[in-house]
């Protein structure tokens, strides 16, 4: 029965998942692309992954996710570039992940952000914690954390659209983005 739902879910077809947007094509890099389920929304249907209240989690929490996430943004945009030696695509990947440039991309990014994101940023950045970054100073890693816990923030809310807003805007205005 699930493998009917997943099909379902792929056909774009009505499904548990309501809102699926699975009719819409489009194209990457000018290549047509086959209809597909909203990716978030497959991906709490096949977890199995609870609604959740942001609020009750702490900026350490957000920062964690965040972190992760920002590092998949990194290196899909590394590995996009094209085909190379995995080495180099791990030092391309550290130097726009490590805490100096992520300090570096949330300065650029003030203006930018809202009162919202201002305080979610804020609360990570102040955030205690017991470790810091082996070659970062400790201003770089506060911000990177607070960066971070914004990451977090805005794709547990599922404000996709935002948050790739927020990274583009931030490596286009320090010239990472060719």
């Amino acid at each position: 029965m699930e493998e009917s739902i997943r099909q379902a879910v792929a056909e774009g077809a009505d499904s548990p998942l309501s809102a699926v947007s699975g009719s819409d094509t489009g194209t990457i890099q000018g290549l047509p692309t086959a209809p597909s389920p909203d990716f978030a929304q497959l991906m709490a249907y096949e977890l199995k992954l609870q609604k959740i209240d942001l609020r009750t989690y702490s900026p350490l929490v957000l920062a964690y996710i965040g972190d992760a996430v920002y590092e998949l943004l990194v290196r899909t945009k590394v590995v996009n570039a094209g085909s190379m030696q995995v080495s180099k695509m791990h030092k391309r990947s550290a130097e726009l992940v490590k805490a100096h440039t992520q300090a570096e991309l949330v300065h650029v990014l003030e203006e930018e952000l809202t009162e919202e994101e201002v305080a979610v940023y804020k609360r990570g950045r102040n955030a205690k914690t017991v470790t810091m970054a082996k070659h970062a100073t400790m201003a770089d890693y506060r911000a990177a954390t607070g960066f971070e816990a914004l990451v977090g923030y805005l794709y547990l809310a599922g404000r996709y659209d935002r948050l790739l807003r927020l990274v583009h805007d931030g490596l286009e205005k320090m010239g990472e983005l060719v």
